[in-house]
């Protein structure tokens, strides 16, 4: 689609001080305006956190200290979650390099759950050990961003069309609840909560074809096609205006699988994936 993040990319050693907030959510299922919420305060915390033995944190952005405290069941997800939802908005900037003692401090955890998280990134490929200092997020180019949009089409394309053929139209009209979610998420203007939405209307779209493996790997792409763009830059533009369009292009999609039009089904799908972020 074409979501993504606005900002400047700071150079390694910048300071982030001006950067927009962001918080582990309080409870694995957030709200919108939590994750999305922009304080016009400061960074808390002095100097950014302490360091850990053989990792260099000099000069590293300084993060906001979040609040509320994590909660200590499901920690490592719940970092997890807050990362991913940071690298969409990029308030992770890309070719930053955060260590995990400072991001720990100001999640209020120990370092171990955001190593966990930080690796489980590394193995998405967001973002890249540095050894001694932490992880860098990885700068990604426009190519790099067109040939996502281009493995995601060779996946879905096909199959959405040939769902089209065969799925009956009261099960397209199920999916109705998470295509009009994906329009109030781009409505509310927040990145990260549309990503969500995004995702959660595609899986399930695709989850229709009973194939599990399929649905890991496109969504582990689409993924992978929101992070922000070298630079900062939004895939696909990510204005409020272009979520909504964007939103819009799923219901009118849904419409004409119920309706069993397979010409306007290719016609819309061919559109989404031509602009897909």
């Amino acid at each position: 689609m074409k979501q993504g993040t606005q900002g400047s990319a700071g150079t390694t050693g910048e300071a982030a001080a001006g950067a927009t907030r962001y918080r582990v959510p309080a409870q694995p299922a957030a709200g919108e305006a939590d994750r999305c919420r922009d304080t016009a305060a400061g960074p808390a915390g002095g100097d950014g956190g302490g360091s850990a033995r053989g990792e260099h944190t000099h000069g590293e952005p300084v993060l906001p200290r979040p609040r509320p405290a994590v909660q200590r069941s499901s920690v490592r997800g719940q970092v997890l979650a807050a990362l991913r939802t940071a690298l969409v908005t990029g308030d992770l900037r890309p070719g930053e390099v955060y260590s995990g003692p400072v991001l720990a401090e100001r999640f209020g955890v120990s370092a171990t759950p955001v190593r966990e998280a930080m690796q489980q990134l590394a193995q998405e490929g967001a973002v890249e050990v540095v050894p001694n200092r932490g992880f860098r997020v990885v700068e990604r180019s426009a190519r790099e961003l067109a040939e996502l949009a281009e493995v995601r089409a060779l996946i879905e394309v096909p199959v959405m069309l040939r769902l089209a053929r065969t799925v009956p139209p009261e099960r397209w009209a199920g999916l109705r609840p998470l295509a009009e979610a994906t329009v109030r998420a781009a409505s509310s203007g927040c990145r990260a909560t549309y990503a969500e939405a995004d995702r959660a209307f595609h899986s399930a779209v695709l989850a229709l074809a009973g194939n599990r493996q399929l649905v890991g790997v496109a969504e582990e792409l689409h993924r992978r096609a929101q992070w922000p763009l070298v630079g900062g830059g939004a895939p696909g533009g990510g204005s409020r205006a272009e979520l909504i369009a964007d939103a819009h292009e799923h219901t009118a999609l849904l419409d004409a699988l119920i309706a069993g039009d397979l010409d306007v089904v290719r016609s819309l799908v061919g559109e989404h994936f031509n602009g897909a972020e």
